[in-house]
């Protein structure tokens, strides 16, 4: 009975981060505040452009924002930080010009959105030059400011990546498709649909109709919740058992309404479990015999290389990422760091913190890390 009731209190708790995230814990900057214009880019992309009319220490911030369903509008989107963290209102506060972008699309906007942050800063500096230019992202957006460096390096003095997918493209597609194949495989029939397909209605009854079957399902047979979070390597809190139909819920939530989309934007299927050895379960000869395998596309494997870090970054680049992290596993950060040519003049801070969460980061953190890159940058 006792395992029951946390599990029905962690549904509960799901269920609310589910309202409010949908899917992708974005929340919207609000109207342009004094100082600040909003343009459209030729590629369709929102931009807004903020100088500060009396104050302006001369550095410019510029902020990408994390993935946005492609069922939402094009807006300007900030996070859902537990503290309400507001890149626009952090920037502007302190005395810094500010400058986002929606991005031309919503849903997997990486490669569009490094193209669209770069011609948001060639944008301000029609209007004013900034000493320095800093970027800092959030989630997807960690990996736009990532690729932006890397890529683009004369036009920043640093970034801070937040919780990207930063240090493997692929691995983080396989990683959602892993969890959705053994939910399957530990909850068979629960969900229509697959790892790589995921059928209309689903979409569109997930918060009416799947979503309850979901957790009815987790609550009615916890020991298969706690095998799929082991064999599928999800972080939840060893302290906290409820985070395990959290952890559920927020990744199959993306599986949900973020794979078709992947799957038209990267040209077919990048997942891939053919050769893949599941370990954690009861009996793990049995789970491999049953999971379902997929085959990746060649198309769409060579467009997620293009989505790649290659580590090779000539700017100071500060980490921030939470160690259990349901979502954007914290071991994106130590494969970065293999990437990176430690004799090369670029400075890369990995910055962990010890909490369970998609970077459910503090105000403080968050602040003190942008100063930290402020330091370096100079």
């Amino acid at each position: 009975m006792q395992t029951f009731l946390r599990f029905a209190r962690a549904i509960a708790a799901a269920a609310l981060l589910c309202a409010v995230a949908a899917p992708a814990e974005a929340q919207v900057l609000g109207p342009a505040p004094e100082g600040c214009t909003d343009e459209v880019l030729p590629s369709g992309a929102r931009i807004r452009l903020c100088i500060p009319r009396r104050g302006w220490n001369g550095d410019l911030l510029v902020w990408a924002h994390g993935y946005v369903s492609p069922l939402q509008p094009l807006d300007f989107y900030s996070f859902s930080f537990p503290e309400g963290f507001n890149p626009q209102e952090a920037a502007l506060s302190r005395g810094f010009a500010f400058a986002t972008t929606s991005y031309r699309r919503n849903g997997l906007a990486i490669l569009p959105g490094v193209e669209d942050v770069r011609q948001l800063v060639a944008a301000f500096r029609a209007r004013a030059a900034p000493a320095h230019t800093y970027l800092f992202g959030v989630s997807e957006g960690g990996l736009v400011t990532t690729l932006s460096l890397e890529r683009y390096p004369e036009l920043y003095s640093g970034g801070l990546a937040m919780c990207g997918p930063i240090g493997s493209f692929r691995e983080q597609l396989n990683y959602f498709g892993d969890f959705r194949a053994l939910f399957d495989t530990f909850f068979p029939g629960v969900l229509p649909g697959s790892a790589i397909q995921i059928p209309p209605e689903v979409i569109a009854g997930w918060f009416t109709v799947y979503l309850p079957k979901v957790q009815a399902a987790i609550a009615a047979n916890p020991s298969a919740a706690r095998q799929l979070v082991r064999t599928a390597k999800a972080a939840f809190d060893p302290d906290d058992p409820e985070t395990i139909a959290t952890t559920i819920v927020s990744v199959l939530q993306f599986n949900i309404f973020a794979t078709n989309d992947a799957v038209e934007q990267l040209g077919g299927n990048p997942y891939d479990n053919r050769g893949r050895l599941y370990f954690g379960s009861h009996d793990d000869l049995l789970l491999n015999l049953r999971v379902e395998r997929f085959a990746a596309s060649a198309r769409a494997l060579r467009s997620v290389a293009e989505h790649e870090t290659t580590g090779d970054v000539s700017l100071p680049l500060v980490t921030l990422h939470t160690t259990l992290d349901p979502i954007v596993p914290y071991w994106h950060e130590p494969l970065y760091l293999l990437k990176v040519d430690t004799s090369d003049r670029g400075v890369v801070v990995p910055l962990p913190v010890h909490r369970y969460g998609h970077c459910a980061l503090t105000n403080e953190e968050i602040l003190g890390s942008l100063k930290l890159l402020l330091a370096l940058g100079r």
